[in-house]
């Protein structure tokens, strides 16, 4: 018997697909989330076709105010799951309302390979957006954290051992300058995925009179995409976005796991407050960082959502097939995660408890000033650099705190003479075993002094300013696109 609700398959197909195809040809997750952009789609092209004179006017506000109401309804009053995706139920619940005759001219012009892809471009602009929000409050929650550190003296590490003293600040903004570089790939990622497909149609455009200019003006895009082909088969601003996300959220898991690292009794730098631990089903004295550990692990989950966009699009002809409908997913669950890792670790570094005295006195720890040991023997003696750091390399063989007389003893095993003599003082190797006096003296750009990392946070408080002065502009954009829509379908259904 033939399907008569299936719009789709009742001409060209007679058979009804099974509920395992159903099942498995089924994007309903990917639905569920361009459903509100396939809602703008349909209005931004019927009106469209109105202004071009493609269908009547009064045809054109029956199918806005159908839309209207179905878009009111919402995705859950919609059957997506009886049809093959969320654009034919949208389009039969039209005609189901107003009938075919008038629901049925929507279409016109149009197939659904240009039509999903315009809805994906406008759902993944509005989660860019967003992510660039969540990230930016990231931002300004380290630089505030690193602001209250700037004389908290730590221990610096290569290799996770013990190197040099530097401060939380310093290595806060370390993380800050990381982040700054992701939020600028992903204002980057948002120029590739503004441009609008429709009018490409299944991929050799359309014998009607299509405005592309108007669509892409009522749906905020920057400009149509100059080859119908291309249109509707290139999905490389997905992959331009999801090694964007990828990166940041490697970023997220370094930060993440120092963190878990420095909460535990071996570093005891901090504490994560109790919302972002939890404990033992067994062992009532646990604290554990699983949320930091989620974070560091769905950073490899997301890397796998790269990796698998990347596979699926590498070997495919042109134009349009069905494997891209497996990419759009991937780049969801990206958004998914990202945006709430990003949220999870904000929360996490506004409320972290620092150890300011364990970070202090372990800054002493394995000889760290060793490198500042030499360069003083350096600038007291003239000794070339090399040779001082063999002298202190064999102090660092006894117990991390040398004398001037161990100093003498290495050096006359060295170079056969004792640098007391060539104009080293007991004050000077003092003040060279000092790790705060470490720390001020390295004062050049990006070093760990006070008034670099002051001139570093009073650079990236200016950056965050103008990186959120950016993203407001192009949210701005959108919602005077949607302002205009608006406009174009009221206009058209009060005639």
């Amino acid at each position: 018997m033939e399907n008569k609700e299936d719009i789709l398959r009742r001409g060209r197909l007679s058979a009804a697909k099974s509920e395992e195809i159903n099942a498995f040809t089924s994007s309903l997750q990917a639905d569920r989330w361009i459903f509100p952009s396939d809602i703008m789609v349909d209005k931004a092209h019927t009106a469209m076709l109105a202004r071009q004179g493609v269908i009547d006017k009064k045809d054109a506000a029956a199918i806005l105010k159908a839309l209207d109401s179905i878009g009111a309804g919402g995705v859950d009053a919609v059957d997506i799951p009886a049809f093959e995706d969320v654009h034919m139920a949208i389009e039969s619940k039209l005609i189901k309302s107003v009938g075919e005759n008038v629901g049925g001219r929507m279409h016109s012009g149009r197939s659904r390979n240009d039509e999903v892809i315009t809805c994906v471009r406008i759902s993944a602009r509005k989660e860019l957006l967003g992510l660039m929000a969540d990230l930016l409050e990231l931002r300004k929650a380290i630089v505030g954290l690193a602001s209250n550190n700037m004389d908290t003296v730590m221990p610096g590490f290569t290799h996770l051992q013990h190197a040099q003293p530097t401060t939380l600040a310093h290595h806060l903004m370390a993380h800050a300058s990381a982040l700054d570089r992701d939020f600028e790939r992903l204002l980057d990622a948002y120029k590739f995925i503004n441009i609008n497909p429709l009018g490409s149609a299944a991929f050799a455009s359309t014998g009607y009179p299509l405005d592309r200019e108007y669509t892409t003006k009522l749906l905020g895009f920057d400009r149509p995409m100059d080859n119908s082909m291309d249109g509707v088969s290139s999905r490389d601003f997905i992959l331009t976005t999801i090694s964007a996300i990828a990166i940041l959220e490697t970023d997220l898991s370094r930060l993440a796991d120092e963190l878990v690292l420095w909460s535990t009794p071996e570093f005891g730098f901090v504490e994560l407050d109790d919302a972002y631990a939890s404990t033992s089903s067994i062992m009532p004295q646990k604290k554990n960082p699983d949320i930091l550990e989620l974070v560091r692990g769905r950073a490899g989950t997301v890397i796998g959502h790269m990796v698998a966009a990347f596979t699926i699009v590498k070997a495919l002809p042109y134009s349009y097939n069905s494997d891209l409908q497996e990419v759009t997913p991937q780049l969801l669950r990206s958004f998914e995660i990202s945006r709430s890792s990003v949220r999870i670790m904000t929360g996490a570094v506004s409320t972290l408890k620092i150890n300011n005295e364990e970070m202090a006195r372990k800054s002493t720890m394995g000889f760290t000033t060793a490198t500042e040991i030499a360069d003083t023997i350096v600038r007291a003696t003239g000794l070339p650099f090399r040779t001082a750091h063999g002298i202190v390399g064999r102090l660092a063989r006894g117990d991390g705190n040398p004398s001037l007389a161990d100093v003498d003893r290495a050096s006359m095993d060295m170079i056969g003479k004792k640098l007391s003599r060539m104009g080293l003082t007991e004050k000077a190797l003092e003040e060279a075993k000092d790790p705060l006096k470490n720390v001020r003296r390295r004062s050049i750009l990006g070093g760990p002094a006070k008034a670099a990392v002051t001139s570093k946070i009073a650079a990236e408080k200016e950056r965050l300013k103008a990186d959120a002065k950016a993203a407001s502009g192009l949210a701005k954009k959108l919602a005077k696109a949607e302002g205009g829509l608006a406009k174009a379908v009221s206009d058209i259904i009060k005639g």
